[in-house]
């Protein structure tokens, strides 16, 4: 069985930072990357809210810089799966898709959020050509454009006015009667002249030559007043939440109702003593780049501390 001082599940922001952090501190490291090495963010275009690029960055180079520094200082990536963990007792052991084990002082869980998505074969079509789950990453390339949310909770109403301060329009397309969201962002929303919202109404398709031109609308879907209509859009945001990738740990850690991984506030300890975690799989607020990689220094300086 591998043995290391720390184990970092996922790469991405947060995890290649703590590998960066845990090898210019001497503190022996293994990062184990899982299906999709960099994560959600070499799945996108260009980044310009990521501070010391002056002109923007695209997302895949971003992390492979991050990827290639850790290498460089002598980190030990893998590649593979984490597909369960032992925290009954330390060391901790983790079982990866291959069938091997490691065996680990400490755990950094950097896993990541994944956002949902409707499940179109146009969101795949049109992924980074006007398609995203973001609206504070890309609502910037929306200036004085048109643009739709989907989504009637908390989140797509903060996505929408976020969006109704760069964009000329903002659709939200909700398919209930109502918005979920609390009575505080669903008076921010009502009071933008810029919003509308168009309720009982469901997304059946994307559309255009060269990115999302437009999208193909079904609204009261399944009844007798059935009414299928398009309307134009340059941006199609996607906010019916995020699934932390917490699967694996099989309730070992304490989750919060999302199921993201809960941490004690003022470090990125968990609830299982050894045991820490940073990026989106513990921040369902923020969910950027930035706060993930500053959260993947702090896991490893926790780390450092814990061993000594």
């Amino acid at each position: 069985m591998t043995k290391t001082q720390c184990l970092i599940i996922g790469s991405g922001p947060a995890g290649y930072t703590s590998a960066i952090y845990l090898t210019r501190a001497g503190v022996n490291s293994i990062l184990i990357e899982g299906l999709q090495k960099g994560g959600q963010l070499t799945q996108t275009t260009t980044i310009e809210n990521y501070p010391g690029f002056p002109e923007g960055i695209d997302g895949y180079q971003l992390m492979e810089n991050m990827r290639q520094q850790a290498a460089n200082l002598g980190a030990d990536l893998r590649a593979g799966l984490v597909t369960a963990i032992d925290a009954s007792k330390r060391p901790f052991v983790a079982t990866l898709d291959g069938g091997g084990q490691i065996e680990a002082d400490t755990v950094i869980v950097a896993t990541g959020a994944t956002a949902k998505y409707l499940g179109l074969p146009d969101e795949t079509k049109y992924a980074g050509q006007g398609v995203s789950a973001c609206a504070t990453c890309d609502g910037f390339f929306y200036r004085k454009k048109v643009v739709a949310v989907v989504g009637g909770g908390d989140t797509a109403c903060e996505e929408a006015d976020y969006l109704s301060h760069l964009a000329s329009k903002v659709y939200m397309i909700v398919r209930k009667d109502y918005l979920r969201a609390s009575e505080a962002m669903q008076k921010h929303v009502n009071e933008r002249e810029n919003i509308e919202i168009l309720y009982n109404t469901n997304t059946v398709g994307l559309f255009g030559d060269n990115g999302v031109e437009g999208a193909h609308l079904v609204r009261f879907k399944g009844t007798d007043k059935e009414e299928l209509f398009d309307i134009s859009i340059d941006g199609f945001f996607l906010a019916i939440g995020h699934r932390p990738n917490t699967e694996f740990l099989n309730g070992q850690v304490m989750l919060d109702p999302q199921g993201y991984i809960v941490t004690d506030g003022r470090t990125t300890a968990t609830s299982v003593e050894g045991i820490f975690a940073a990026g989106d799989v513990a921040d369902p607020r923020y969910r950027q780049a930035i706060a993930a990689a500053a959260g993947g220094c702090r896991a490893a300086i926790d780390v450092k501390q814990f061993l000594a």
